[in-house]
């Protein structure tokens, strides 16, 4: 007979077994304490559970963030806040079993984030992109000193919104390029109002467009960036929007199969809920529209892709394949051993993505 420390660990729900298996180097390269990790899955037996546990913890971060605004300490505020939208954002992202609660989580994520940008170093800003009749949402920052900034613009995937960017943000900001991480459809605050678009060269063309308006960005030097199913959605703008002088891949699929077999179901329950398809076969339907076949070769500006060898998402061939068809300088990494965005071994290229982008787009070497 089993203990009961045997009985409870073959109780867990294989979902959250599958979540911490996988999950632990993305939430801790994206701004989550490793001990917040340990302790929150360890105390989840149940999937149901995941986005409460989540969402406690995030309150924590939230209530010493509003501590140290109110004694004021503006960096220390903004330090926790953001750590707090990424755990009550990592309660929500693949949560969809239960909308209400995945609606407030985000909803929190969001009202930290949005807390935290006028505090951060350099500040943020909330910006409103007009698209389709209603808005499309994003968080602009620039670096310290420019004037007219060059801008990566960031493209989520099928379970990050912007709220999780901090880390990527600031190694542009470090190095003179301004940021807009932005909610696409399907994605973030747009999940609600637009299905997943897999031509995604048409909310880029809002966002560019968006950015022309304003005197503060350099709309001769914009750069697009995208991580996972963004890592199809940025190279998918790159073959239409000509504006894009250079593009950044993350594990991104060249084409997507319309089976989802193999995949983890709670992403797949994610892609369906997102891409508002009634089934999965509905959904299949929306996963065959996403394809770069014949058209990548109409990526003319530099490009670099960025694949792992042990990506359980998006094989590294789907990176070759591009790769092969670009017709635009190219740089591929595949990583050995890479997980999916490489998170485990984040430091092979998320500082080295930056350092290309910024000589891409004509920032001095710093």
């Amino acid at each position: 007979m089993g203990t009961a420390m045997d009985m409870a660990a073959k109780a867990k729900d294989p979902r959250v077994e599958a979540a911490i298996s996988h999950w632990a180097p993305r939430f801790v390269a994206n701004g989550v304490p490793l001990t917040d990790f340990q302790e929150v899955t360890a105390g989840v037996e149940r999937w149901e559970d995941w986005c409460s546990a989540w969402s406690a913890r995030a309150a924590t971060h939230e209530a010493l963030g509003q501590q140290a605004l109110a004694d004021g300490f503006k960096h220390s505020a903004a330090e926790h806040y953001t750590r707090a939208a990424v755990c009550y954002h990592f309660g929500k992202f693949l949560f969809v079993n239960d909308m209400a609660q995945m609606k407030r989580a985000h909803m929190k994520s969001v009202e930290c984030r949005n807390h935290a940008l006028p505090l951060l170093r350099p500040p943020g800003e909330r910006v409103e992109i007009p698209y389709e009749g209603k808005l499309l949402y994003g968080n602009l920052r620039r670096p310290a000193g420019v004037v007219q900034a060059p801008i990566v613009v960031m493209c989520m995937g099928l379970d990050s919104a912007k709220e999780e960017m901090d880390d990527y943000e600031n190694r542009f900001l470090e190095r003179g390029l301004a940021t807009l991480a932005f909610d696409g459809p399907g994605q973030g605050e747009a999940e609600y109002d637009f299905p997943i678009c897999p031509e995604y060269e048409w909310p880029v063309k809002a966002v560019i467009d968006y950015l022309e308006t304003r005197h503060d960005i350099d709309p001769g030097r914009i750069g697009i960036w995208g991580v996972s199913l963004g890592g199809y959605y940025a190279p998918r703008a790159a073959c239409f929007e000509k504006r894009i002088k250079a593009c950044v891949a993350l594990s991104g699929a060249y084409q997507r199969s319309g089976s989802f077999e193999g995949r983890p179901v709670i992403n797949v329950e994610a892609f369906r809920v997102r891409s508002k398809s009634a089934n999965l076969e509905d959904a299949s339907k929306v996963a065959l529209r996403m394809s770069l076949k014949g058209i990548a070769r109409n990526i003319t500006c530099p490009i670099y892709i960025v694949a792992g060898t042990r990506d359980r998402l998006t094989s590294p061939d789907q990176a070759e394949k591009l790769a092969a068809e670009v017709s635009g300088p190219c740089v591929l990494s595949v990583i050995e051993g890479g997980n999916h965005v490489v998170n485990n071994y984040w430091y092979r290229y998320r500082d080295q993505t930056a350092d290309w982008m910024a000589a891409q787009l004509a920032v001095a070497k710093c």
